[in-house]
């Protein structure tokens, strides 16, 4: 049940983070009020990782920010790394 709720609670986070890119890309366009870097990072630490990074690429947005670019494929890392060390013990 543990692991159905957690996966849910990825799923959830990833789609929010790639929504969150693509609404601020638009936004851009539009000379519109914009989500704040904060935000984004955020939601990616939060679990929303993936969703974040595919964004970047898919709508082509935050690409040339070094901090983006480096940040989000190592928040995922960090992700990654302690999902593998939960599941060792």
């Amino acid at each position: 049940m543990e692991k159905i709720l957690f996966l849910i609670y990825v799923t959830v986070m990833n789609i929010i983070g790639l929504a969150l890119m693509h609404s601020d890309k638009r936004r851009a366009k539009r000379h519109l009020w914009r989500i704040s870097e904060k935000t984004l990072f955020l939601c990616s630490i939060l679990g929303g990782s993936i969703g974040t990074w595919a964004g970047m690429y898919l709508f082509r947005h935050k690409t040339r920010h070094w901090y983006f670019v480096i940040g989000m494929p190592l928040i995922l890392f960090l992700q990654i790394a302690l999902f593998v060390l939960c599941q060792i013990k």
